[in-house]
């Protein structure tokens, strides 16, 4: 009896050892699938924190399809102050400013990335707040960290603010695919609407209500703000390119005027170079059919924005340019 059940013995462990692997087998895949399923989140928000607490850059979604979606999950850096301890030169604006990452994709450029070598930067920041896609009303419309609260928060005493918006704040302010634009002109009229795209009900104001809440929150927090008309389209009619003074370079021209602060007319500077240049020698300047410009369009802006800032009646970045920023002439009208 002892050897028979000494010999039925391995064969039932085999047997259950079997099973014990067809069921192992089985089992596997689904525990496999939900670890592996879990797993990324729960890298990605630890990669998260730990990114936080060690790189500065903020983010802000991208702009992508419907511009003032907070739902897109694509996010591009925003730089900070390389040196806080001293003096910034922030600008915020649109894509004609910053387009994109910043980085020249798809050929085109803002006027804010070579504007940095016109400063030495052992003296001054410049950091360039600017998002495509967006206007003077959604750069600071967007629910727990719209783009101007978190430049705001950054702002001290004796930084310098340009702000440049327009080529987005035209249209209709519920448009189902973008929401963007504010009222014309630059009085207190409002119209209440639900956002089609924040889903929520916001009260929209004139497009110089916005500039002028730009321009106070930076005076309260000691620093100097300076309007700028937005740079021309590539729209010609009679030989010259299509001024904007009716409009938003206008309206920009007032709110500068209403609040006492310097006003660098873009619009107007840089379309006289361009009437000079004439239309082939403008073509390559742009990047696309009639806004976003090429390097060398970004190159001739940045340095019409420079000739503007030495033209004010007191230029309050005239001690930090370097050899570059030095040599442009001031603008004479």
């Amino acid at each position: 009896m002892s050897s028979i059940h000494v010999a039925r013995q391995p064969s039932r462990q085999r047997s259950s050892a079997i099973l014990l692997s067809l069921l192992f087998a089985l089992l596997l895949p689904s525990v496999a699938w939900h670890f592996c399923a879990a797993q990324p989140a729960t890298s990605a928000a630890q990669s998260g924190a730990t990114a936080g607490a060690a790189v500065k850059p903020q983010v802000q979604p991208a702009e992508v399809g419907s511009p003032t979606d907070p739902r897109r999950g694509q996010r591009i850096p925003l730089p900070v102050p390389a040196n806080p301890k001293l003096p910034t030169l922030f600008l915020v604006g649109d894509s004609t400013v910053r387009n994109g990452q910043g980085n020249g994709a798809g050929g085109q450029w803002g006027w804010g990335e070579p504007l940095v070598d016109y400063f030495d930067p052992t003296k001054i920041n410049v950091v360039n707040r600017a998002i495509g896609g967006l206007s003077s009303r959604t750069y600071m419309n967007r629910p727990g960290g719209d783009p101007w609260a978190l430049t705001l928060a950054m702002i001290k005493p004796g930084d310098v603010v340009l702000i440049q918006f327009g080529h987005n704040d035209g249209g209709k302010p519920d448009d189902p695919s973008r929401a963007r634009a504010s009222l014309p002109g630059v009085g207190e009229e409002t119209v209440e609407i639900e956002n089609p795209i924040l889903k929520m009900h916001e009260t929209v104001h004139t497009y110089g209500w916005y500039i002028r809440k730009i321009v106070e929150d930076a005076k309260a927090k000691g620093a100097i703000p300076i309007v700028c008309s937005p740079i021309p389209r590539k729209t010609w009619q009679d030989g010259k390119v299509v001024r904007n003074a009716n409009d938003f370079g206008g309206w920009a021209r007032q709110v500068a005027a209403q609040e006492h602060v310097g006003f660098v007319d873009l619009n107007e500077i840089i379309g006289r170079r361009y009437d000079a240049l004439g239309e082939a020698a403008v073509e390559p300047l742009f990047g696309d059919p009639h806004t976003h410009t090429s390097r060398a369009g970004a190159e001739l802006n940045a340095e019409c924005v420079v000739a503007g800032l030495k033209a004010l009646v007191n230029d309050p970045v005239a001690a930090y340019f370097s050899a570059k920023g030095a040599a442009v002439q001031a603008y004479k009208e």
